[in-house]
């Protein structure tokens, strides 16, 4: 395997693993060696531990409980100087060292003269070229926002191996990134067809589906939904429940065997599948200082009252009574660890997250929200209701599976507060919060379209906990909330705060590559104290 990737974009060029192939096989002269090395091309980082961390899916359960710094720093909004497991810069390097693979299989399949042989693993590579540019872009840049794209920060975006340029970097405009990210799914998916068909397990690499879902979620936060909607199509087919979970299997089962089987490649729902050397699931699931806790379980994420029920009784929906842990640290068992023990004896190993970043039942959602941003409300509904058949029972309590309306979604919704942007008690928190979209529009508040996008933006959520997605979703829609600390002042989030932008590590501004910029904390307070009125109660008084 390569060395670790920051030194590609981080260290000087003649760094000895510069010199080298990143792994074993030598001289890349035939198709084998090719598709043998993308095998290994697939990152082996995840950014899910501070991109959750990040969101407003954690709480402060007190001082009494300790946590990692990664998660002290992160869940402040702080830059971190952490080098350890899942920080920013072993997420730099890791993909990185994806995507220098990528270009020694590139540029070995150029030199054998681009056969037609090679053209499903050269469209494989491109993709996985572009989803680690992507992860990257998701981690430390800004969301996509047409309007500022030209101002924010992009990422470099190397195309061909190190060892053959004086290679000097620059990051570039949000624009090029996103633009580059484009260029290499949408010339790899007219041959993905040929890439995985002579892989024993296709849910481990880009197989068909896989590269749709990508191409569908890209484009969702490309704003491209037309393309969204046409690729999310592919994944889903005419019966979408094919490639969506069915949950009746899981409803016996323990943490363990739950964990384990929902990370199965026979899972219809599971269309990739990527194993990470990482302690995010650990951390997650066991850190009681900051954690997904009772509170926000029970009226945020999982309990809150929706059409299908709520709490852990008179609730149709899976989720309700699959949850483990305690009040400080509420967990659903679709993120666990799997440990590779290198010593039983001894008892040491490696710890890996195995997650399932495409599945079908994240793509109809995704699918729904583009249909909702177009104004295709209907088609959006359908998804939805699609969504709660797989995951509700027919009736559990006094409860039933409800089938919703636009009507029904939009009464349903506006009879909910909005939640605060910082939260006195339990009584302020909700489901619904204020959107402020970063380079698109919505109608106004209230309105159908809006009141879709709440509960889309709400399935979405409950479906992704632990997996990272919901960070990105607050980001794109400037959603603002507040990461309370106890004894401190509390950390709140803005619309188009920079600090989504997760600092790049302190070994690549030191070899010359700009950091992301920052508000000043007088600005941040000072727009705060601006839009207080936006989050008053209508009766409150003035």
């Amino acid at each position: 395997m390569f060395a670790m990737g920051l030194g590609v974009l981080a260290l000087s060029s003649c760094n000895d693993y510069l010199d080298k192939l990143p792994d074993e096989r030598a001289e890349l002269n035939s198709d084998l060696k090719i598709t043998q090395l993308l095998v290994s091309a697939y990152p082996t980082v995840n950014n899910n531990l501070i991109t959750e961390v990040l969101s407003d899916n954690m709480d402060d359960n007190g001082r009494q409980y300790s946590a990692p710094v990664i998660m002290e720093d992160i869940y402040r909004f702080q830059d971190t100087s952490e080098e350890g497991n899942d920080t920013p810069y072993y997420i730099w390097g890791g993909y990185y060292e994806s995507v220098a693979a990528v270009n020694e299989a590139i540029q070995g399949i150029n030199n054998l003269g681009n056969p037609a042989s090679l053209q499903g693993a050269l469209a494989e590579a491109k993709l996985i070229r572009a989803y680690s540019m992507f992860m990257l872009a998701q981690t430390f840049c800004m969301a996509w926002n047409p309007e500022k794209a030209d101002e924010y920060q992009g990422l470099p975006y190397p195309l061909i191996p190190e060892q053959d340029i004086n290679a000097t970097y620059e990051r570039g405009t949000l624009r090029q990134l996103y633009e580059a990210i484009d260029k290499d799914i949408e010339e790899a998916l007219p041959h993905i067809a040929e890439a995985a068909a002579d892989y024993s397990i296709p849910q481990y690499h880009f197989n068909v589906k896989a590269a749709y879902a990508f191409a569908a979620r890209f484009n969702l936060y490309y704003m491209k939904y037309d393309k969204a909607i046409k690729y999310a199509s592919e994944v889903l087919g005419s019966d979408p429940t094919t490639v969506m979970r069915y949950y009746e299997p899981y409803r016996g089962l323990g943490f363990v065997d739950f964990a384990n089987r929902w990370i199965r490649s026979e899972e219809q729902a599971n269309i990739m599948i990527l194993a990470s050397y990482s302690i995010a699931p650990r951390y997650l699931n066991s850190s009681y200082r900051f954690a997904h806790n009772y509170d926000i379980t029970a009226y945020e994420t999982y309990w809150v009252d929706m059409p299908w029920g709520s709490g852990s009784s008179n609730n149709t929906i899976i989720y309700a009574n699959k949850l483990y842990g305690n009040n400080q640290c509420v967990r659903y068992p679709s993120y666990d660890e799997q440990f590779e023990y290198t010593d039983k004896v001894a008892g040491i190993g490696y710890p890996h997250a195995v997650d399932p970043v495409f599945t079908g039942d994240v793509t109809i959602l995704e699918r729904a929200e583009a249909y909702c941003l177009k104004g295709e409300l209907e088609n959006a509904v359908k998804d939805i209701n699609t969504w709660i058949l797989t995951h509700c029972k027919e009736s559990e309590g006094k409860t039933v599976r409800p089938v919703m309306t636009v009507k029904s979604i939009t009464s349903y919704v506006k009879s909910v507060d909005y939640a605060k942007r910082t939260p006195d008690g339990n009584r302020d928190r909700s489901f619904r919060k204020r959107m402020h979209p970063q380079g698109f529009t919505i109608d106004v508040e209230g309105s159908d379209q809006e009141s879709m996008l709440q509960f889309i933006l709400h399935m979405k959520r409950i479906e992704t906990v632990l997996h990272g997605i919901r960070m990105q979703d607050l980001k794109r829609y400037g959603i603002e909330y507040t990461h309370p600390v106890v004894g401190e002042d509390p950390q709140i989030f803005i619309r188009g705060d920079l600090r989504g932008a997760i600092q790049i590590p302190n070994t690549v501004i030191a070899a010359g590559l700009p950091g992301n910029p920052r508000q000043t904390p007088e600005e941040i307070k000072s727009f705060v104290l601006s839009t207080e009125d936006e989050y008053k109660d209508p009766d409150e008084d003035e």
